[in-house]
């Protein structure tokens, strides 16, 4: 068993951790807490770069959507007139230096997520630990607004409006504080931030009620061979037996996906941002291999013609797009007729 099932399992399978994990969470607590004062003191200083900066993050570790909602972010401010880029990480490529990546960079360098959002988005995307300096390439690309990837608890870079995406299964798993819980704040943070929206069911109950909590499902349509970018649709695949392979936060929310289609689904979790090897996506019969997106721009080389990807879209009803854009343009300080261009979900 794999580091990253045996902490998902103890994250999020009802039991408690293990004794020697607790403290550690405890020491996590203190750390964190510390950084963020100096934050606030003044001792560690935050940096205004010179347009809007919507931060789209999470409270756990792992998958809980925000990626198609930053696509979905972005192409709304895009029909609102706006020249937004994407400043993100890059975790899992090598890259140090802050740069400005293209569709044709080598994953391994940039990271699989910085890679994708570039070839779906049509923006710009910085990649860079040092997120101001990637937001400043941005800048002198052209954009007058960032959208932060997963940067929440990156304090260096000041921020305009902060959305939480929330799993609406998983939620906060065990409640505690990593390593012993998913959790890298606790969700009293929840409260703090402009909008929070609730991934794969609507936004009732504690502690997802009030005017600032919105729904979103993800939906995928179709399919998309490796090897020839042909599409197909998914429901086409229905009563056919398929490897499913997923390297993503929350594998299983993909095989749902597919199941959700009639597929017939073999199971195959990788840990998030696995690195693929041709024996991960190769498997001896002639079954179709339907893999996340994120995984496919690690297996062009490896593909066949048995290969696909299965894009998915963020999915919000009009009303709660409206109600959450009206938030975001208001933060972020574009007029109303801004807002009318795009008012849809």
């Amino acid at each position: 068993m794999s580091i990253h099932t045996w902490l998902n399992r103890i994250w999020y399978g009802g039991g408690d951790p293990p004794w020697w994990l607790r403290p550690w969470s405890t020491a996590y607590r203190w750390i964190f807490a510390a950084r963020r004062a100096l934050f606030r003191s003044g001792i560690y200083t935050r940096v205004r770069v010179a347009v809007p900066v919507i931060v789209v993050g999470n409270l756990t570790v792992g998958g809980t959507g925000k990626t198609p909602l930053v696509l979905w972010l972005v192409a709304r401010l895009g029909e609102a007139g706006r020249r937004p880029g994407i400043v993100t990480r890059g975790y899992g490529g090598a890259q140090r230096i802050p740069r400005v990546i293209g569709a044709a960079d080598d994953p391994a360098i940039v990271g699989d997520e910085p890679l994708m959002l570039a070839r779906r988005s049509g923006v710009p995307v910085a990649v860079g630990r040092n997120r101001p300096a990637a937001a400043e390439l941005l800048i002198a690309a052209g954009c007058d607004v960032i959208v932060s990837d997963d940067g929440l608890q990156h304090d260096a870079l000041e921020r305009d409006c902060e959305i939480v995406v929330v799993d609406a299964a998983r939620r906060f798993g065990n409640g505690r504080l990593l390593p012993a819980g998913p959790l890298r704040e606790s969700p009293a943070r929840l409260e703090s931030v402009d909008v929070v929206v609730v991934n794969g069911g609507a936004a009732t109950g504690p502690p997802f009620q009030g005017p600032k909590r919105f729904g979103m499902r993800l939906h995928g349509g179709e399919a998309v061979a490796l090897a020839d970018g042909s599409r197909r649709p998914l429901a086409a695949f229905a009563g056919t037996t398929v490897h499913a392979v997923a390297g993503i936060g929350n594998p299983q929310r993909f095989f749902d996906l597919l199941r959700s289609a009639g597929i017939v689904v073999i199971e195959h979790a990788l840990a998030d941002h696995a690195r693929m090897a041709a024996a991960d996506i190769s498997f001896a019969d002639a079954h179709p291999v339907l893999m996340t997106e994120k995984d496919a721009v690690k297996c062009a080389r490896l593909a066949d013609r048995r290969h696909w990807f299965v894009p998915v879209d963020a999915g919000i009803e009009a009303a709660d797009a409206t109600a959450l854009l009206a938030i975001v343009f208001r933060r972020i300080g574009v007029h109303q007729s801004g807002e009318d261009e795009v008012q849809r979900g």
